[in-house]
Formats: C-alpha cells, sequence, structure tokens
C-alpha cells in the first residue's frame, strides 16, 4: 500500500465500520424505533442500537453499489514543508471501472489538463491489455484472482468484528450537516483492547465521530483523528499522532449514497530518514453503472 493511502485505507474501513458498531450485540433487534420522535439525549441504548444496525444495513448496500460503478476520481496533493506551507501541488484524475470481478483506473488528466496525446495513448494501451488478461484468463487464474479480492475483502470484515471491543459509542447532541440534521456518535477507544483481525492493532490509534442523517439513516461525514503514531513494515514508514482525516458522502442516485470526498492531513516519515507532510484531497463524482461500459470493453 503506497504510504500517502494508508491512512485513506483506514479511513474508509472506519467509515461503514463506525456506522455498524455499538456496545452489545449490533445485530440484536432494538426494543423501539430509533427513528421515533425522542430527542437523541433521551434514547435508550436499545435505540442507539437500532439507529446504527439501519445505518450499517444501507451501507453494506452502499458498498455493493459503488463496486459496481465506473467513476471519476481527482487528486489534489499539496506537499508541505515543517511549517506548513505548501511547497508544490499536483492533482491528477483518473476514471475508475469495474472490470470483470476488480477495479482498474485509467489516468485522464494531470494538473486538470487533459493528457498530452502520447501519454494518452499509453492509457488506453494499459487498459486495453488488461481487459485482454482478464477477457482471455483461464478459468483457474481467474478463480485465484476473484478468490483473492474475497480475501482482502474477509480481512476488512475481520475488522468490522473488532470494531465492538475496540470503541465506546456515544450519542451526541445532533447537528446540521450540509442542509441535513443528523445524529452524531462519537467513537473513543477503549483501554485494554485485544485484537483478532490482521489490522485490528490500529483502532486504537484512531479517535472521532460520525454524522448520520436522520432522515434516511445514512452516514453523512466521518472525521478522525490519529491519537498514537503508527509504523508499517518494520519502521518501513510511520504516520505521526495528529494525523487527520475527514470523509463525506452523499445521496448520488435514489436511495444511493456514495462517498463524494476525502481530505487527509497528515505527517509522518518514511525508511526512517524522509520526512513527508501531505495534504491531500480526494473528490468522487460521476457515478455510472459500468455495465455498458464492461459491454463496449468486449470489442477490444
Amino acid at each position: 500500500m503506497p504510504f500517502r493511502d494508508a491512512v485513506l485505507y483506514f479511513l474508509l474501513v472506519f467509515a461503514p465500520v463506525a456506522a455498524a458498531c455499538q456496545e452489545g450485540n449490533p445485530t440484536s433487534p432494538p426494543a423501539e424505533s430509533a427513528t421515533s420522535a425522542a430527542p437523541a439525549s433521551t434514547f435508550s441504548n436499545d435505540q442507539i442500537r437500532g439507529l446504527i444496525r439501519q445505518v450499517a444495513e444501507k451501507d453494506m448496500e452502499n458498498d455493493k453499489k459503488q463496486r459496481d460503478d465506473t467513476y471519476i476520481e481527482r487528486e489534489e496533493e499539496h506537499k508541505l514543508d515543517g511549517k506548513g506551507n505548501v511547497k508544490s501541488t499536483e492533482t491528477k484524475t483518473y476514471e475508475i471501472m469495474e472490470l470483470y470481478g476488480g477495479q482498474v483506473e485509467r489516468l485522464i488528466a494531470k494538473n486538470d489538463k487533459p493528457l498530452s496525446q502520447k501519454d494518452a495513448a499509453k492509457e488506453e494501451e494499459k487498459l486495453r491489455v488488461a481487459t485482454h488478461k482478464y477477457a482471455t484468463e483461464t478459468a483457474q487464474d481467474r478463480a485465484a484472482r476473484l478468490k483473492a479480492i474475497e480475501k482482502s475483502r474477509e480481512d476488512e470484515r475481520g475488522l468490522v468484528e473488532d470494531v465492538p471491543q475496540a470503541y465506546k459509542f456515544t450519542l451526541l447532541a445532533p447537528e446540521e450537516w450540509n442542509g441535513h440534521m443528523c445524529y452524531v456518535i462519537q467513537a473513543d477507544p477503549k483501554p485494554g483492547f485485544q485484537p483478532r483481525s490482521k489490522d485490528g492493532k490500529y483502532l486504537p490509534k484512531f479517535r472521532g465521530k460520525i454524522w448520520v442523517d436522520q432522515r434516511e439513516l445514512q452516514w453523512a461525514k466521518v472525521d478522525l483523528e490519529m491519537v498514537d503514531t503508527i509504523s508499517f513494515g518494520w519502521f518501513v514508514a510511520r504516520l505521526n499522532k495528529g494525523t487527520h482525516v475527514e470523509v463525506e458522502q452523499a445521496r448520488v442516485s435514489g436511495d444511493v449514497w456514495l462517498p463524494t470526498q476525502a481530505h487527509v492531513r497528515m505527517k509522518g516519515r518514511v525508511s526512517l530518514v524522509q520526512d513527508v507532510n501531505y495534504d491531500v484531497t480526494r473528490t468522487y463524482r460521476d457515478y455510472k453503472d459500468s455495465s455498458l461500459w464492461v459491454e463496449a470493453s468486449k470489442l477490444w
């Protein structure tokens, strides 16, 4: 995993997780509907469990939709000096596509300008090669590739199962966000947490909040802060305490909500030598059903 993507990875895993978890059994039926007219401050524990259970169910359906969609991702990266001043800025825009059970990306712009004819041709050739490879792979190879993808998703589900033991969740006063009244849930690490999943050890490094739309019971925003340093690969890379991450999502069609923006401000070190300081924003737009693109790719 690229160093600068590490926090985004944990963010996008945590976003659905936070909505899914609460002390006790999150799948047990609530005693009362979480959408009752009672003020949030008077919610019982069962009502809170009912709220987050419904949010989790909706988010799982949203996640399935995103995996089947084609969309545009724009990344704006600012490299900062030690005082937080911008040293350089670079933007890249990608088209993300579903392809034979996995996702592929095609670079379509740099610094908000279309690629040169030469670079565009290279991207088209890379996409053609990948499409041909997946279209002609043997049944055994495809099964192995899809098994690896499913293994990655199983690892994420293992992380989900760790969350109820990793955090204490508290329902705060409601707030308005982007024109939506939202429930606000605070997540604080529990002392003495013992992870069972591979990546569960990172959970106590974060605390944060999640905003849940009161009418549609979809999460609208997640705000995370690292409360301790994280090291990767025997100290090959390190993310420092204070790294801050936000992700937002909105309704994109019907009752489907998908991410619209993710923002990371982070400091760290690579190979214990090179200090890094980034401010990265990724925006997501133009979600479309990828089935038409897949059918067109078969003509290549």
